[in-house]
């Protein structure tokens, strides 16, 4: 097929133009030659007649003379073939230049201008004609014939010239042919496309109350091009995307599909993804237009018997190909984020160190007295793109003609979603250790009654959309409570407060109390009432001495055998039992002394014994 492509005869199109002009203006010759009865005059008359015209034939051929028209005809040979016409030059095909330079010099001159450090033309042309001159080489070619040859080649190459010069990547985004996709084929909550944006302006850090650019970690329904779900932390990892997602999933009311993310290590982490291992379950997540399969080579996706939250909730995971961000839909909505949103906020840093503002850079002393140092906190950043959000649903979408983007994304099927199956989607990063208070979170104690007389450390999970209460769990992840946050009571809410402020006292007062009597009632259900007795009896008149005085009476009489926590004497001569604190140091040193005692099976039947030891 090569050879028969070869063997075609090229010929320009300006050249076909002229042959058929020509051919034209023959035919109008001849015939004004039969009308005329001197011949030799008549060729005068419409030679003069063709170069004074502005005729279309006269624009394409210009001025001509009696001898071409005779010597077109003669070339005709008496046919109508205007290829007869057509010079017999050798004309260059597209893969072709007619140039001056010898192979040597473009052997040379292409070295320079295709290295990946990307030499300018001019000083690539200087290069070669100066070791031209160190070879001896007596002539020179202009520049501007250099000039030419690199603009062919580029123009004529492209895809060489862009992979020599700025690599594959390149190549990807600026040659290589694209898919379009038609979303139109979409439902909304189909396909929810996730990636991590850096801002461009500063927030407070809840933790240490600095300024800095947090993520913002943003899932976008692709139907509608709404960002249905978004979380700002101050790292993009695994716990902000869950959160995000639990976000999408709450406001969408449904459970997406599928999820269409980014390639980064925190998205492909293995707290996502199925780790089923199976060829079959990989190539149905990585089956997806225009992208490859990209899960046989990841180590994390191999592990056996795990299973992530993403199939835990029915949904499948596509990811994106590194460094193609062509693929991302999410891309376009972060960069109308950015100029829409991010440039307007105080405290604008810009993404890079090139667009930074005037602010920050040096010797503008000028645009720092204009600038108001204002950097907001996450809640107050939360408000304000939510605002900017119903401004950009208000705008006409791309996927569905006539219809604003909040309109496309009502038309939705809601499936009433329970939040509560959403709580291992929650962020859970900190530790905690309760306290009197309960745990104490972002300067702010949080308390529920269940963490009452706990101690140690728990799980806090939260989210910063909504800190009124956060979920406590075990190190463990099994769920003690939900903890509201505990607010401030009024330091007189009796003279000096309002009704409310002595209604939230009088609570708080029989909270105490509650929970005092609760704890009572549950040391009195651990005990027997001659324990109590007994308990309350030494402990109110029988000081130390008096307590060795009653174990001398009670060793000289062997026929008193109490069954308390006091003193015991055991016959034939035995050594007496001392007195116990609890009945824990009383279990524990029976079994090592006397395991065999009934005691100790009376014991393993109260509740005491199965919350200390089971």
């Amino acid at each position: 097929m090569e050879n028969q492509v070869e063997t075609i005869k090229y010929t320009p199109e300006k050249a076909k133009q002229n042959a058929l002009a020509k051919l034209d203006l023959i035919r109008k010759w001849q015939e004004f030659r039969r009308k005329a009865v001197n011949k030799l005059q008549a060729d005068y008359d419409f030679v003069k007649l063709h170069n004074s015209s502005d005729s279309y034939l006269f624009s394409v051929l210009g001025k001509i003379s009696r001898g071409s028209l005779h010597r077109w005809k003669a070339s005709l040979d008496g046919t109508e073939d205007y290829t007869r016409l057509i010079p017999n030059y050798k004309y260059v095909s597209v893969n072709e230049y007619r140039t001056c330079l010898t192979d040597e010099e473009i052997k040379i001159f292409m070295g320079l201008l295709l290295h990946p450090n990307r030499i300018c033309i001019g000083k690539a042309i200087a290069l070669t004609k100066y070791k031209l001159k160190e070879q001896g080489q007596s002539f020179i070619p202009a520049d501007i014939t250099f000039r030419r040859y690199a603009k062919w080649f580029k123009d004529n190459n492209y895809d060489k010239w862009v992979l020599a010069r700025d690599g594959e990547k390149a190549l990807s985004d600026k040659v290589e042919p694209y898919i379009k996709r038609d979303a139109s084929l979409l439902d909304v909550g189909d396909i929810l496309v996730a990636d991590g944006h850096k801002l461009a302006f500063q927030v407070i850090n809840p933790f240490t109350g600095k300024p800095c650019r947090a993520t913002l970690v943003g899932f976008l329904d692709w139907k509608s091009t709404a960002l249905v779900g978004y979380e700002i932390m101050l790292e993009e990892n695994t716990q902000c995307i869950a959160s995000a997602l639990r976000n999408a999933i709450i406001n969408l009311d449904m459970i997406p599909k599928i999820v269409y993310q980014d390639n980064g290590r925190a998205f492909r982490a293995k707290y996502f993804t199925c780790g089923s291992g199976s060829d079959s379950s990989k190539r149905k997540r990585g089956a997806f237009v225009g992208e490859p399969n990209s899960f046989s080579d990841d180590k994390g996706f191999g592990e056996l018997g795990f299973y992530g939250l993403y199939a835990k909730l029915g949904i499948e995971t596509v990811f994106a190909r590194p460094y193609n961000a062509r693929s991302k839909v999410i891309e376009r909505f972060f960069k109308e984020f950015q100029e829409g949103f991010e440039k307007l906020m105080p405290s604008y840093v810009g993404s890079s160190i090139i667009n930074k503002p005037a602010y920050l850079k040096r010797n503008e002393i000028f645009h720092k007295n204009l600038h108001q140092d204002y950097v907001p906190t996450i809640e107050e950043t939360i408000k304000m793109i939510d605002m900017w959000l119903k401004f950009k649903n208000s705008q006409p979408c791309t996927n569905a003609p006539n219809m604003t983007i909040a309109e496309v994304l009502e038309n939705r099927k809601k499936q009433n979603i329970d939040i509560s199956l959403l709580d291992d989607l929650m962020l859970a990063t900190e530790v905690k250790t309760i306290q009197r208070n309960g745990v104490r979170f972002l300067n702010c104690d949080y308390f529920d009654e269940r963490l009452y007389g706990l101690r140690g450390k728990v799980l806090v999970k939260y989210n910063l959309f909504d800190l009124t209460n956060v979920k406590v769990f075990t190190p463990k992840g099994e769920y003690l409570c939900t903890a509201e946050r505990v607010t401030e009571t009024h330091p007189m809410a009796k003279i000096l407060g309002t009704v409310e402020d002595l209604e939230d006292y009088k609570q708080k007062i029989q909270k105490q109390q509650k929970l005092k009597r609760k704890t009572i009632k549950s040391v009195k259900k651990l005990l027997t009432n001659n324990e109590i007795k007994f308990l309350e009896c030494h402990s109110e008149f029988i000081s130390e001495s008096a307590t060795q005085e009653t174990l001398k009476q009670v060793q000289g009489d062997n026929k008193f055998k109490p069954r308390s926590n006091g003193v015991q004497k055991i016959n034939n001569g035995e050594k007496s039992l001392p007195i116990f604190k609890n009945n824990s140091e009383k279990y524990e040193y029976l079994i090592k002394h006397n395991p065999s005692d009934t005691w100790i099976a009376e014991f393993k039947q109260t509740k005491e014994y199965k919350l200390l030891y089971e």
